[in-house]
C-alpha cells in the first residue's frame, strides 16, 4: 500500500464542505496550482476538483411509471409520442431508449436520414415540461383486462420517472477521419471525402475519467451532476475497458473506462438533457455529467492535474476501417492538437470539429464547483471503486 505524505477522509472534506471552509477547483484550475505548488502543496491547500462533460451519450434512457387505468391494464406495448418504449418489465413501467426513433421515421431509406425525433427527444420534452402523448396496448388478463390506453401524460404527473445510462462519460474516444472517396455519416457525425475533417468526442483535460484514470474515488454510490440535479453511479458501465494501454501518467489511449448512471429526471432541466439528431446515423442524447473528485492525497492532485498536451487518442478511419472491424489506427494525437483546430495526418493538415461542448463542460464544473462551496453538494463515498483490470 502506498503512504502519502497528505492523507483525508471522505467524511473530513464532507465537514469542510458543510462548514463552508473546502477549497474547491476546477480541473483546469488544478493544473496551474500543481505546476506551481507542487502535488504535496496543492493536495494540502485543496479539497475538491470539479469535472463536466457535455456530448451525445447513445447508451442513455428512462424507466417511466406511468400509472394505472381504469381499468387496469398490463401493457406489453407502449409508445411515447409515437417512440416505440420497450414495456416488458410490469405492468405500467417502461424504458425508453434515447437512440429509438418515431415509428414513421423513413430513416435512412432517405439517404442520409435527418431522424428529427426520436427517445433522446421524448426525454428532452418530458424534462422540459411538454405534454407527451402515450399509447399502451395489451392481450388483456383477469387482473389486468383493459388492451388499450391513450392518455396525455407530463413529467409532473407521472408517478415515478428516472433517468437510466447504462454507459456514460467514456474515458476517452477516438478520433474519427475518412478515407475513401465519398461523405459517410456515422456516430461521429459527417465525415467528409479524403480525409476533408476529423471528428474527436472529449472534453478533455476537463472529462471526468481523465482526471481519475484507475477510478481511486469513482463506484457505487459517488453522487455527481447528472443532467442539471443530483446522480449517483451506480455501476461500471457496459463496453468499460480498464484494461485499455495507458501512457506513463495513466491516460488511456484508446476508449477505456464508462459509468453506469441514474438519477430523478423530474429534477433534471433540459438545458442539461438535449435530443440529439445525427444525419444518416439516428437519435440521441446529449447529457451533461460532473464529478467531484476527492483530493485525498498527493497522487489524487497529480491525476487531477493532467493536461491536454498529455492526453492522447488514436486516428481511427471510419469510412474504410472501422466499419470492417479493422484495429488499424493513423498514429496518436493529443487533445491540445484537436482542441487547436487542425492535426496532420499522413502528411495532411486536417480540420477538427469537436462533438463535445467545451463551454458547456466548463459550466457543468464551475456548477459544481460553486454548490459544493455554498454547502449544497456533499461528495458521495463509493461502497464499490470500479473495476480496474
Amino acid at each position: 500500500m502506498k503512504k502519502y505524505t497528505i492523507n483525508k477522509t471522505y467524511q473530513q472534506i464532507n465537514e469542510k464542505i458543510k462548514a463552508g471552509d473546502a477549497v474547491v477547483v476546477t480541473a483546469e484550475e488544478m493544473i496551474g496550482l500543481v505546476k506551481d505548488q507542487g502535488p504535496v502543496d496543492a493536495a494540502r491547500h485543496v479539497d475538491v476538483v470539479t469535472t463536466g462533460t457535455f456530448a451525445p451519450m447513445c447508451s442513455s434512457g428512462a424507466f417511466i411509471n406511468f400509472g394505472h387505468s381504469a381499468p387496469g391494464i398490463k401493457a406489453s406495448k407502449v409508445w411515447l409520442n409515437n417512440v416505440s418504449a420497450y414495456a416488458g418489465i410490469a405492468a405500467v413501467d417502461c424504458y425508453i431508449g434515447a437512440t429509438e426513433p418515431c415509428e414513421d421515421d423513413p430513416l435512412n431509406k432517405v439517404y442520409p436520414g435527418e431522424f428529427s425525433y426520436g427517445g433522446g427527444h421524448v426525454i428532452q420534452d418530458l424534462v422540459a415540461g411538454k405534454t407527451i402523448h402515450l399509447k399502451a396496448i395489451a392481450y388483456g388478463t383477469d387482473c389486468y383486462p383493459n388492451k388499450k390506453t391513450e392518455k396525455k401524460i407530463t413529467l409532473k404527473t407521472l408517478p415515478n420517472a428516472m433517468l437510466c445510462n447504462p454507459r456514460n462519460a467514456y474515458q476517452n474516444y477516438n478520433c474519427a477521419i475518412n478515407t475513401t472517396k465519398k461523405t459517410v455519416y456515422t456516430y461521429m457525425g459527417a465525415l467528409k471525402p479524403r480525409m476533408g475533417n476529423a471528428n474527436y468526442c472529449s472534453a478533455g483535460q476537463l472529462s471526468p475519467l481523465f482526471n481519475d484514470p484507475y477510478y481511486r474515488t469513482i463506484g457505487l454510490g459517488t453522487r455527481i451532476f447528472l443532467g442539471g440535479a443530483e446522480g449517483y453511479v451506480t455501476w461500471n458501465g457496459t463496453q468499460h475497458k480498464p484494461t485499455a494501454k495507458r501512457t506513463r501518467k495513466g491516460s488511456p489511449l484508446t476508449p477505456a473506462g464508462t459509468l453506469f448512471v441514474m438519477g430523478d429526471l423530474k429534477k433534471m432541466k433540459p438545458k442539461w438533457l438535449v435530443g440529439v439528431s445525427i444525419q444518416g446515423y439516428g437519435c440521441s442524447l446529449a447529457v451533461g455529467l460532473g464529478i467531484p473528485i476527492p483530493i485525498l492525497n498527493e497522487e489524487m492532485a497529480k491525476f487531477t492535474s493532467i493536461s491536454d498536451e498529455d492526453l492522447y487518442t488514436h486516428v481511427i478511419d471510419y469510412g474504410k476501417d472501422y466499419p470492417q472491424g479493422k484495429s488499424k489506427n493513423y498514429g496518436r494525437v493529443s487533445y491540445a492538437e484537436l482542441k487547436s483546430g487542425t492535426i496532420e495526418v499522413a502528411g495532411k493538415r486536417i480540420p477538427t470539429v469537436p462533438l463535445s461542448s467545451m463551454v458547456r463542460a466548463r459550466e457543468i464544473a464551475d456548477l459544481l464547483k460553486r454548490r459544493i462551496s455554498a454547502g449544497k453538494f456533499l461528495l458521495g463515498e463509493p461502497q464499490f471503486i470500479l473495476p480496474r483490470k
